[in-house]
């Protein structure tokens, strides 16, 4: 476990600040309505292409963002979670993830979410690259972590979510990436940016 404070945040990621609008917009915005409203709002945009042509686009707007995390306990064990998808009708094996709320930083939300998600407290808190998960349709960013050291309790679901806590080696969880088993993308991803440092630290 590393003796690494806590507290001490880790230093973003050195794509992060990448992961904002450009300065030049190639396309015109004419007209913005909200299709749906709430959480998960749809926006239905009229714009002018660079030839002229005038379009409607449906997408989310930029944000809200979410974190993900792969917790790894001291021992060298893969703390994911198996959770019923509504949208699926399936349960499906994923990393914690979760919403950041308004106010919270990108790191408090990936420890809260982990606590409430696995019972995770504590550890070395790492950084890893983030990314757009349907940049066709949604302005979503979303930004992973590995946390190394972490010790497991109480778990606090919300009583929306149906979630299972599954500890696997770090060997298991990978064997299942690769075989595919894995069909969340987020997570996935997750685990592909994560690999390298586990295998720096020698814990895989």
């Amino acid at each position: 476990m590393s003796d690494r404070p806590e507290s001490t945040p880790p230093a973003e990621h050195p794509n992060w600040p990448a992961l904002v609008e450009d300065t030049a917009q190639p396309w015109e915005t004419l007209s913005s309505r909200a299709l749906v409203s709430g959480m998960r709002s749809v926006h239905e945009d009229l714009v002018r292409l660079p030839g002229g042509v005038e379009t409607t686009y449906q997408y989310r707007q930029r944000g809200p963002r979410a974190v993900f995390a792969l917790p790894v306990t001291a021992d060298g064990q893969a703390v994911l979670i198996r959770q019923y998808r509504y949208p699926l009708r399936a349960t499906v094996t994923e990393v914690v993830a979760g919403g950041i709320e308004a106010g919270e930083s990108i790191l408090a939300a990936a420890q809260r979410e982990v606590a409430e998600e696995v019972g995770g407290q504590g550890g070395e808190w790492i950084a890893l690259p983030g990314f757009y998960p349907q940049p066709s349709i949604s302005g979503v960013v979303f930004y992973p972590f590995l946390a190394l050291g972490v010790t497991l309790g109480d778990m606090t679901h919300e009583d929306t979510e149906t979630i299972e806590r599954v500890v696997v080696p770090l060997p298991e969880a990978y064997r299942r990436l690769e075989a595919g088993e894995i069909h969340d993308g987020p997570s996935s991803l997750t685990l592909f940016h994560a690999r390298r440092v586990l295998e720096d630290r020698g814990l895989l």
